[in-house]
Parts: structure tokens; sequence; C-alpha cells
């Protein structure tokens, strides 16, 4: 197995994020990756798994997760059921213990990658509520009397859209890196990988739409990577040609099939706007 992560020949990792990565690993600290959604920050835990060849464990929070689900759950409620009808079950309460995604990956044979996915959804405890955990690589089951200790330190990815601060304490316990937005250079790399066919007057004319419409002032929500290649997939589908998508041509005021990048009404309004201001300004 090897070591040291160089991206995968379905994700482009710049050489900044190959050192992040490498470096956390190093240092067997968490990970913390921050960046736009849309970015790649959850398919990077998949492609370190990949490359390395470790298995992958994923935990993805939601606004109501506990600290406490990515280690153990007691579910009570089963055993009371199964009492009443007279299971033998009952008499294990180990039967009733249901394993969390950090004691799976805990229990892995070889080194595993744990992804916790999207951290800023949960209650501001929640990070604070893994420290020990996180530190130690170990948990007590009181329930069982056991105490859970990981068999090797995963290598652990956090992500995180910002959606709030985290607590200093937790941040201090892990390697930042911030995935900045691909430049165009980055991207067409990005998009080759996905569409190693398509044709350059056509990737050439959507990253010019794409990017334009990523610079525009008052923009509630810019596109993303992901949508940018969803958008690539349907001019593909559709079989739009390059023309089409240049903004010279003023025979449309938005870019075709515009609902795979503008997701809301008010950015659609503006951009027709903007359109509008411009030919009257060229004119």
């Amino acid at each position: 197995m090897t070591t040291r992560f160089t991206g995968t020949d379905r994700y482009v990792a710049t050489d900044d994020l190959k050192t992040a990565v490498n470096a956390a690993v190093t240092l067997a600290r968490p990970l913390l990756i921050k960046g736009e959604p849309g970015t790649g920050k959850t398919q990077l835990a998949q492609e370190i798994a990949r490359s390395l060849e470790r298995p992958l464990y994923e935990w993805h929070v939601k606004s109501t997760t506990k600290a406490q689900q990515g280690l153990y759950e007691y579910d009570a409620v089963s055993r009371l059921r199964d009492s009443q009808l007279g299971d033998a079950r009952v008499h294990d309460i180990r039967n009733y213990i249901v394993k969390g995604r950090l004691w799976e990956a805990f229990e892995s044979e070889v080194q595993p990658v744990l992804l916790i996915d999207e951290i800023d959804k949960a209650d501001i405890e929640f990070p604070n509520d893994l420290l020990r955990e996180l530190d130690r690589m170990e948990f007590y089951v009181y329930e069982t009397r056991e105490l859970v200790q990981a068999r090797h330190r995963p290598i652990i990815v956090i992500t995180s859209n910002n959606e709030k601060e985290l607590p200093d304490a937790f941040l201090r316990r892990c390697f930042f890196h911030y995935i900045r937005f691909p430049d165009e250079e980055t991207m067409r790399r990005i998009v080759e990988v996905h569409f190693p066919r398509l044709k350059q007057e056509l990737l050439k004319e959507a990253l010019e739409s794409f990017y334009k419409i990523r610079e525009m002032p008052g923009l509630k929500k810019k596109p993303s990577t992901s949508e940018l290649l969803d958008w690539l997939k349907l001019l593909l589908a559709e079989d739009v040609p390059p023309e089409a998508l240049r903004a010279a041509d003023g025979k449309s005021a938005i870019p075709p099939l515009y609902g795979a990048l503008l997701k809301n009404e008010q950015d659609v309004h503006l951009f027709e706007q903007l359109v509008f201001l411009n030919r009257r300004a060229n004119r």
C-alpha cells in the first residue's frame, strides 16, 4: 500500500491540495477541508481511499446529527419490544448496540479513510463532543463496560461549507486546507477528465460563458464545478453548437439550458437585466 496521495485519474488535485493531504497523514491529524459547495470536497476523501487502497467509511452529518451517533447507539426500544415478546436476545445487551461509523473505522483491519462530511451542518457543540475520541482514538461503551480502541488511526477527512464557525479547540487539532475555486486552466483539466472527447471549441465557449456568469456582480449563488459538469453533459446530450454559447451573437439573453447553472429566479432576472443593459450600451 502506498502512503502518499498523488491524485487519481478521475480527480484533478492541485499541488497544494496533495501537499495538504500528505501533511495531515504525516501529522496523524484530521484534514479539515473547506471550500465552495461543488468543489469536490466529499469526493476528495473517496479518491484518497481509492488512491491509497484503503477502506472508506463515510459519515454524512445532518442538522439533527449528534456526535454519539458516530460512536454507537443503544436501541432501548427494540430491547423493550423483544422483552415483551419473550425473545432470548434481550439477555445480551450487545444485541442492541448499533455501531457508528467511527466504531466501524476503529475496527478496520488496515488503516481506513474516515469522512466526516459537512460537519458545520450540526449543532455548534458537535465538533467539541468528538475532541476526545479523535485525539485518543478510543471511547467507552457504558452499556457493555468496554473500551473500544482504534486498531489503526484512520486518515480523517472533515469537510465544511463554512456555514458556521468551528470551535478553536477543534481547529487546533486539524490540518486545514481551503480548496480555492479552480482557475480556467485547472477547470479545463477537470472537464477533460470527465469529457475526454469534448471538442475544444465547445469547451472554450462553455468555459468563457461559465466564468462570465460567476463574475457577475450581485449573483446570489455562483455556479460550481459540479454544475458546470452537469451543464456540459446537457450541452452534449442536446448537441448544442459552440456558436449558441457566444454572448456576441445577441440571439438569447441567457445561455441554453441555463437551469443547470442558475438556480434561482433572482439570478436569472439579474442576468437578463445585465445582458439587456450591455446590448443598449453597444448599440
